[in-house]
């Protein structure tokens, strides 16, 4: 099964589960609301979720004439990819980190912080740029954008019945689950939500980083890069990045890959050694300089 099928299937998953959640707590009226509040939100995350986050980063376009190297390097890799020439952002935030947005390649944008061409050398720039455009050429950016949507459509649900049931009474008579079911589902329904886009997340990840050792010519740049980044983001706070959107980031710009195993599974982000692990066995594999045989 590929990638693409996987996740079609698990945001039909996520899609079934908000309706089924809004089955249960309200029965054809919930549901019906369920799946309005699920169109909705996914409506507003297609058109204007890059703006929002842009705009919440703090992020600012660049041109070819302000920075002559990122734009070139930026242009070269799209080409590569043969998608548009994304737009060019900086942020001006000293943690070294890097996202990508877009609804589609034709809207994709790529922003990167300050802190993060400070600390690159110009071939580990260049692998995180083609980690990002890799997400925007295989809608990364719009996938895990639903995904996030539809998962905080499913916790806002939970929340209103839960509270919808403590505090406004429950009737047993009624289309609906018992107070114990509704407490239960509370719990459980937010952490296989969670865990659902950790997954779904992390896989997109490892493709990014593939993708970008075949856009380049070699995983050497990228893999100097993640090294760094994750260092960085142990040590230097963010300043730009919510909760909510550190999935987009190249690197968790929280907890810069550190947990143990059961943080991991709702880690959006692989563990940093995992990726680099992955990305030397790619060593010998990829053509140099080529996107012939990329995917």
């Amino acid at each position: 099964m590929n990638n693409t099928l996987k996740v079609g299937l698990v945001l039909t998953a996520l899609t079934a589960g908000v309706v089924l959640v809004g089955r249960l707590v309200g029965g054809t009226g919930g549901m019906a609301m369920a799946l309005g509040l699920a169109l909705l939100m996914n409506g507003i995350s297609y058109w204007f979720s890059d703006k929002i986050v842009l705009k919440m980063s703090g992020a600012r376009p660049v041109g070819q004439q302000e920075a002559p190297d990122l734009y070139r390097m930026t242009e070269s890799l799209a080409g590569r990819a043969q998608i548009p020439m994304p737009r060019l952002y900086i942020i001006d935030d000293p943690q070294p980190n890097a996202f990508a947005t877009g609804r589609s390649p034709s809207h994709g944008a790529v922003a990167v912080n300050s802190g993060l061409l400070q600390l690159l050398n110009q071939r580990e720039v260049e692998g995180v740029l083609a980690h990002e455009i890799g997400h925007i050429k295989h809608r990364d950016t719009l996938t895990m954008t639903v995904v996030a949507t539809l998962a905080g459509a499913l916790m806002l649900l939970v929340d209103i019945a839960r509270f919808g049931a403590i505090f406004g009474g429950h009737d047993s008579d009624r289309d609906g689950l018992s107070l114990p079911a509704l407490i239960m589902m509370s719990i459980v329904g937010p952490i296989a939500a969670m865990l659902v886009q950790g997954a779904v997340s992390r896989a997109r990840e490892f493709e990014a980083d593939k993708t970008a050792a075949y856009l380049t010519g070699s995983p050497d740049g990228l893999i100097g890069a993640l090294s760094k980044l994750e260092r960085g983001a142990r040590l230097i706070p963010n300043h730009s990045m919510s909760p909510q959107t550190a999935h987009m980031c190249i690197v968790n710009p929280f907890l810069g890959g550190a947990g143990g195993a059961l943080m991991r599974l709702f880690s959006t982000h692989p563990p940093t050694e995992k990726r680099i692990e992955a990305l030397a066995q790619l060593r010998g594999v990829v053509p140099p300089q080529s996107a012939s045989a990329w995917r």
